[in-house]
């Protein structure tokens, strides 16, 4: 039986609700450029990556696909499948050949039918995944559009492991990712270039200064 990662929506479940999740779940091997599922999909299971690179996109409005992440090794997604059977958000595609654990709805349903103890965990979980999804909400109506712009660069930029960090997105997809204008986004990364922290291309964006980037996320700054 393989253990699940502790990390993410599992760091906070009882040893004994992870050791049935990981008695549950199966192995996928995902071949590189294959889709584990869809966006609209019907969600139902929980995932876990054991090894390799997962991209998550999603389509816009305008229909272009956009790039939310790429997930690694010890990331949990795919938990909300768990409590409701409503349509995937994301697309999950393998960037890499990759080794993830699935953890069906229906035997975690059937578990928690012979075990009714572990419904108090999942409910806890539950409460724990909406506190997150209500910070979420305040950070994108509350928040100054340049203070979402920097948490989201360094979201992306924590994605690599450099001291420097180049995001392949255009400032139109920003703009679709922080709920702005590009022209709004297109004013701040020109106020924040005159600094040299970061330097926009027609590929995508250079960030030059990652801790003067972390500083702009701090909203009392702006």
């Amino acid at each position: 039986m393989t253990a699940f990662p502790d990390s993410g929506f599992l760091s906070e479940a009882s040893e004994g609700l992870k050791a049935m999740l990981a008695a549950q779940a199966s192995e996928v091997n995902l071949a590189r450029g294959e889709v584990l599922f869809e966006q609209d999909d019907e969600g139902d299971a929980l995932y876990a990556i054991l090894e390799g690179t997962l991209e998550a996109s999603f389509l816009a409005m305008s229909g272009r696909k956009l790039s939310l992440s790429l997930m690694r090794a010890g990331e949990v997604f795919g938990e909300i499948a768990l409590f409701d059977n409503g349509p995937r958000t994301a697309t999950i595609t393998a960037a890499e050949p990759s080794k993830v654990l699935r953890v069906r709805r229906r035997d975690v349903m059937e578990q928690i039918r012979q075990n009714p103890g572990l419904a108090v965990d999942m409910i806890r979980l539950a409460g724990l995944r909406m506190r997150w999804m209500g910070a979420q909400l305040n950070e994108q109506v509350f928040l100054p559009m340049p203070v979402r712009l920097a948490r989201k660069l360094l979201l992306l930029a924590g994605q690599q492991e450099a001291p420097t960090a180049r995001i392949t997105l255009s400032q139109s997809e920003l703009a679709e990712f922080v709920g702005a204008t590009r022209e709004a986004v297109s004013k701040t990364i020109s106020t924040w270039k005159r600094s040299n922290v970061v330097e926009a291309s027609r590929g995508g964006l250079q960030i030059h200064d990652l801790d003067a980037l972390k500083q702009l996320a701090e909203s009392d700054l702006i």
